[in-house]
């Protein structure tokens, strides 16, 4: 299966400028994100890494609506964040799956659509939420509940919900890190095929520098003290990816500048 084309001229689907936060905890300022810039291209796949506490899943939350940037200004589709979840455009998904124990995977993918009410009848949910499981693989999970599901069928579910309402943006906050290495490579197989077909543009947290460069188009380095990004590094490797593009040298090149990069910013970090 093709990969989605998309031109090095394609439009900006979220842009962030001068983006700053700032945590405030008993009287003392902290600032959590200092000057941000970005820009994704629609149907773009760009992963965000950097150490821990680098800001990558703040600034996640201010990309999705989810949190509010003290400074600098954030559009998503051509409006706000909270516009654009309003307009059910952005989909987010977690590190835990955060599925209801007591629902079966069929009405945990159609729970976002009975609370949105979301111009469908129960008949079109229920169909809707089966369609959802069929693109993840898993319509013959459709009566099992989460504790009779692996952590990579959980997280399947939690995938087919966030795309149960069809947005264009997916922001995905370490989605695979509690899984082991090899799920976790299947899950990144998985998410790649999703997004071949259906065109979402995805901004995708991790720590994991092979994944990284395995799914994304650009990946943006972060670093910390100041929180910022360093270096927004595109991924010189062809799509549709495979097995085989771990062992490509455009890969090896990528990644082994990704680790200079992040240790660069380590060394800078703890001389601040």
């Amino acid at each position: 299966m093709a990969a989605p084309d998309i031109a090095a001229n394609a439009p900006a689907h979220i842009v962030a400028r001068g983006v700053c936060v700032d945590f405030t905890v008993r009287g003392r300022t902290t600032r959590v994100l200092n000057g941000v810039n970005l820009s994704v291209p629609k149907g773009g796949f760009v992963s965000l890494i950097g150490p821990s506490g680098c800001g990558k899943s703040t600034l996640l939350k201010v990309l999705a609506g989810l949190l509010p940037p003290t400074a600098g200004d954030v559009s998503v589709a051509g409006v706000p964040p909270i516009e654009a979840v309003r307009q059910r455009r952005i989909g987010v998904v977690f590190q835990e799956a955060t599925l209801l124990p007591w629902k079966n995977a069929h009405d945990n993918v159609a729970l976002l659509m009975q609370v949105a009410h979301a111009g469908r009848g129960a008949d079109e949910i229920r169909q809707r939420a089966a369609d959802m499981l069929r693109l993840v693989g898993l319509e013959r999970a459709a009566d099992k509940r989460p504790a009779q599901l692996s952590g990579g069928m959980r997280q399947r579910v939690s995938i087919a919900r966030a795309l149960a309402l069809d947005p264009e943006v997916l922001m995905m906050d370490e989605p695979f890190g509690a899984l082991d290495a090899i799920t976790r490579e299947e899950m990144s197989d998985f998410l790649l095929e999703i997004w071949e077909r259906t065109k979402k543009t995805i901004v995708f947290v991790t720590h994991a520098i092979d994944e990284a460069a395995f799914l994304s188009g650009e990946v943006i380095v972060m670093a910390s003290n100041p929180a910022r990004i360093i270096e927004a590094l595109p991924i010189g490797l062809a799509y549709p990816r495979s097995e085989e593009s771990y062992a490509a040298p455009e890969f090896a090149r990528a990644t082994a500048r990704l680790r200079r990069l992040l240790k660069e910013g380590h060394r800078q970090a703890l001389a601040a």
